[in-house]
């Protein structure tokens, strides 16, 4: 089992700053001649101008233009256009959309996982950051093998500066992917991060040389965060 499009969480940025369903059948309208206007649309796209309509309900002398033939989405294509609400920040939107998909489908057997992600996703980027801790921490005991979530969980953990449960998770995400390069790069960051903390404490205890070490370590990672 697979989350896609999978994608990096930057542990940096956030720690400086503190079943698919086959497409229907295209419909006519009845009494009509002619390929439905609609007949691709969903209940996610928006209703299109009436003008488009003036025409054909002219010549039939019946049909309103307010008539909403519009399909009802799949699965898919909810999750398809909450991935787009959450990739250009609409994360309010998403979470509304989600939370409505929620409810339609909690009386159904299994569990949407990708839909589940996408929850703890839009909390995340709204700052909700607890409720989002606890939706990654369940999909971690209930789908281990998803390297994604540890990913993800890890990123909010170090944003709370608990860099070593961070790097356990980090750690869990390269145990069940170990090709999975995101976690690889959050956990080089994450490193940098300990290190500097270290050369901190070092310097703060009088240690020779570890302002010096703490400087270099701090441009290092401004310099990748400006990447």
């Amino acid at each position: 089992m697979t989350i896609k499009p999978r994608f990096r969480v930057a542990l940096l940025a956030l720690t400086l700053a503190s079943a698919p369903v086959g497409a229907p059948l295209a419909q006519s309208m009845a009494g009509g001649a002619g390929e439905n206007p609609n007949a691709s649309r969903t209940t996610l796209d928006p209703i299109p101008p009436e003008g488009g309509w003036e025409g054909l309900a002219n010549l039939l002398e019946a049909i309103k233009p307010g008539v909403d033939t519009r399909l009802i989405p799949s699965p898919s294509q909810v999750t398809t256009h909450i991935e787009r609400l959450l990739n250009r920040g609409d994360n309010e939107e998403a979470l509304a959309l989600i939370e409505k998909r929620q409810a339609e489908i909690k009386d159904q057997r299994g569990t949407d996982v990708q839909l589940m992600f996408q929850h703890a996703r839009a909390l995340a980027a709204l700052h909700r950051t607890n409720e989002a801790i606890d939706v990654y921490t369940e999909m971690t005991t209930r789908f281990p093998e998803l390297p994604e979530p540890w990913n993800n969980l890890a990123a909010l953990y170090a944003g709370r500066g608990e860099l070593e449960r961070a790097e356990d998770a980090l750690q869990m995400a390269l145990r069940a992917d170990p090709g999975y390069a995101a976690a690889r790069a959050n956990l080089g960051d994450l490193q940098l991060l300990q290190a500097l903390r270290t050369y901190k404490k070092a310097a703060a205890d009088g240690v020779p040389g570890m302002k010096d070490k703490a400087r270099e370590v701090e441009t290092m990672l401004k310099d990748k965060q400006g990447k």
